[in-house]
């Protein structure tokens, strides 16, 4: 229980109190032994104990107060009621804490407990207290010289109040905030390209009798910490009006100015301090970056006081200018709340540049990330990286994700080997980043659109096939968009896939997207049967749940701004649906709960409906022409609105399958089968006769082509099921599958054509 050293220190105290004659063993016994035990020794140094000058202090005071024993009396060394709680005080916090011996440490924490006793009194006197020692022993916190100054009896913590006060307060401007002029006169801030008329705008809100106090608002990355920065580098180059020359900004640093306040007030009178240094000289400007931090900021538990209700008096009376910092989310969910301190700011905009823009500022930073890595990068590449970042890294926006690319790929340059390391970065390295960061394959970034779309009919029907007419009719308008031609308003396109059931409309949606490289989001519209599903795709209104989630459709768009969107069986949603759709698909937006507008024209939008497909099976009476592709458009007319096909780009019919169709989509399923074979290891062949019997007994006008799959499904799938987990090709193998006369699946292994 009690640690052996610990043990060895408390020995020694009984005997030389025995040896001395002293009557009692007193708190101040225990703790002199406690200054020859190694653990109590160690924390006592770690609070910048003088072991010399305490045990002097201790050694005086038991000769001067502990009763001697007559030498003709026989009473042994009692110990004190206090000594006795001390040790119970140590053992019983140990036990408490789960741990299995006592030592000097716990027991020198334990004799704080004994307020009124000597030995506490003088730790005390010199700066030692309780939380010191528990500081120490927890988190292995040491003290630093100025705690030690400054700490612990009434006397000593009002004169750290006075020297907080008075001279100290002169550094609180050093020790709480940073200054910008300084970096940027140290060459430390990177340039600010552009946003001149933001600057523009924070210089005039500076320039205001009162309320002068510009707050930045944009979304994160978008560049609103670097105006500030510019701004003070604007100073330092003596480019800003008159009324700011010679002005200072410095950035609070609220980390620094909420470390170390361990006592109610210390918060308040640090903030105080700095407010009454800034507002005493007229040539300084506070920046707080992420400002919505200070609502809440050093208040007490249900308390209201906080950092914001300390900066309202001097914001609103224009003592203080004051540029503040934060984003949509924050501005409306917290900022925005206290009315009383967002009506002392002046919000400004701070919208995403666009790629342009962003080029011009990749340009202006360039020399820095050059110097920095070692390395050159050409024109076409900081075009590049602001392109792909902005198609491919949705979740984030520009220029801060445009500046990241080419600031790894520099890194990913400078940590190769000498032999493998480039000094020119290009177009190859930029997109293997862009690959990396947006977690998709290089080779869908690296072929370049014109590519794609040169060849994107001829890859389309490799893939699907008898739909030859829809093809061409889809790929003509998206060509047509992509070489400008296209209404820049509006979606890259948006159709209306018509057909029976089985024909290929969903597998072209899926094609065109994987083709062109970018993402698929499918819609199954019959989850959007009802009225109120409205809200799932634009997002709950204010007091419903859900409503801080934003909604499905807004929020994938958002997110995948360049992307395919598939509404499959666009007839079974609610007719509320198609009313939200009218906007997007004239005006390319679509606005959610929160008021976020969503981005629609870099989307191709697809519907598909079998409308109409019933009518085309029905047989005619009489001298009629037979049902064709496109006669189910009265349908269609009955289904949808004019407004709603007005704003179609093309509603694209699909012809059935025929008979000479079949055999390819025969051939394309088996592929897949054997794709997923040669992952087990199994080399599957498929004899000519089972290709035929596939197309004969799988062909249905009317289903398409989804019998056949369920065909292949129920006969070779389940033949090949069991010889995979139990059979002859659980480690892998050849196997020849046929069809026997009575329409069963024959399996032929490479072993048996050796035996024959």
């Amino acid at each position: 229980m009690i640690a052996p050293d610990l043990e060895v220190s408390l020995h020694m105290a009984f005997v030389e109190s025995r040896q001395k004659r002293h009557e009692f063993i007193t708190v101040e016994h225990l703790l002199l032994a406690m200054l020859d035990n190694a653990s109590a020794a160690e924390v006592l140094n770690a609070c910048l104990i003088d072991l010399e000058d305490l045990r002097a202090i201790l050694l005086d005071h038991i000769a001067r107060h502990t009763p001697i024993i007559s030498s003709d009396s026989e009473v042994d060394t009692q110990p004190t009621l206090g000594f006795q709680r001390v040790i119970q005080r140590a053992i019983l916090h140990v036990q408490s804490s789960g741990k299995k011996e006592v030592t000097g440490a716990n027991v020198l924490v334990a004799i704080f407990g004994e307020k009124d006793s000597h030995a506490v009194y003088y730790l005390q006197q010199r700066g030692v207290t309780r939380l010191d020692v528990v500081n120490y022993i927890s988190h292995n916190i040491r003290k630093t010289p100025q705690e030690s100054e400054n700490k612990s009896t009434g006397e000593n913590e009002q004169e750290q109040v006075q020297q907080e006060q008075g001279p100290a307060s002169n550094n609180m401007l050093e020790n709480y905030t940073v200054n910008l002029n300084v970096l940027a006169l140290t060459n430390k801030i990177d340039p600010l390209i552009g946003r001149d008329q933001e600057i523009e705008r924070v210089i005039q809100t500076l320039c205001r009798r009162r309320k002068n106090n510009p707050l930045l608002v944009g979304e994160a990355g978008v560049g609103k910490t670097a105006i500030a920065e510019g701004l003070a580098k604007r100073i330092v180059d003596g480019d800003v009006p008159e009324l700011l020359v010679n002005h200072q900004i410095y950035a609070l640093d609220m980390g620094s100015l909420l470390a170390g306040t361990k006592y109610r007030g210390d918060f308040e009178q640090r903030l105080k301090a700095v407010l009454k240094q800034l507002t005493d000289n007229n040539d300084t400007i506070l920046f707080v970056d992420e400002i919505h931090t200070l609502i809440g900021a050093g208040a007490a538990s249900g308390g209201v006081l906080d950092a914001s209700n300390l900066l309202k008096p001097v914001l609103s009376s224009g003592q203080l200018r004051c540029i503040g910092a934060t984003t949509y989310t924050e501005f409306r969910g917290i900022f925005e709340k206290d009315h009383a301190l967002s009506r002392r700011f002046q919000p400004i905009d701070v919208n995403e540049p666009s790629v342009n823009e962003t080029v011009a500022i990749l340009r202006g930073l360039k020399s820095r990330y050059e110097l920095h890595h070692d390395v050159k990068y050409t024109n076409s590449a900081l075009s590049l990286a602001a392109e792909l970042s902005e198609r491919y890294i949705n979740d984030r926006h520009l220029p801060d994700k445009a500046i990241d690319v080419i600031d790894e790929a520099g890194a990913v340059q400078r940590i190769m080997p000498k032999s493998k390391k480039r000094k020119i970065i290009g177009k190859t390295e930029i997109e293997n980043v862009v690959a990396k960061i947006a977690r998709i394959p290089p080779q869908n970034i690296s072929a370049s659109d014109r590519n794609r779309l040169k060849t994107l009919e001829r890859d389309m029907k490799a893939v699907v096939f008898g739909q030859d007419k829809a093809i061409n009719s889809l790929c003509a308008a998206i060509k047509m968009s992509r070489s400008g031609l296209g209404n820049p308003r509006k979606p890259v396109g948006s159709f209306l896939f018509s057909g029976p059931t089985g024909v290929g409309k969903t597998e072209v949606a899926r094609q065109l997207a994987y083709t062109l490289g970018i993402q698929l989001h499918r819609f199954d519209m019959s989850e959007y049967m009802e009225r109120h599903a409205v809200s799932r795709l634009i997002g709950a209104p204010p007091g419903y749940v859900g409503f801080d989630q934003g909604g499905l459709l807004t929020e994938t768009v958002v997110k995948h701004p360049y992307s395919v969107l598939l509404l499959d069986e666009i007839e079974k949603a609610h007719s509320d649906i198609f009313n939200i759709l009218l906007q997007v698909l004239d005006y390319g937006t679509l606005t959610d709960n929160n008021g976020r507008k969503a981005d629609f024209r870099n989307v191709i939008i697809i519907m598909t409906t079998n409308a109409g497909a019933e009518s085309l099976t029905k047989s005619t009476i009489g001298f009629t022409k037979p049902k064709q592709a496109g006669d189910e458009m009265a349908e269609i007319k009955r289904l949808f609105t004019p407004e709603f096909r007005n704003r179609i780009d093309a509603i694209i019919s699909f012809s059935a399958l025929n008979e000479d169709v079949i055999l390819q989509v025969t051939d394309k399923f088996l592929m897949q089968l054997e794709e997923q074979l040669q992952e087990k290891k199994v080399e599957a062949t498929f004899t000519e006769r089972l290709r035929r019997f596939l197309a004969k007994n799988g062909f249905d006008p009317l289903m398409g082509a989804r019998p056949m799959e369920r065909l292949i499904q129920d006969t070779i799938r389940r033949a090949l099921a069991d010889e995979l987990l139990f059979g002859r090709l659980v480690n892998g193998g050849k196997v020849t599958v046929d069809i026997e006369r009575d329409d069963k699946v024959q399996l032929i292994f490479e072993e048996e054509i050796v035996e024959a």
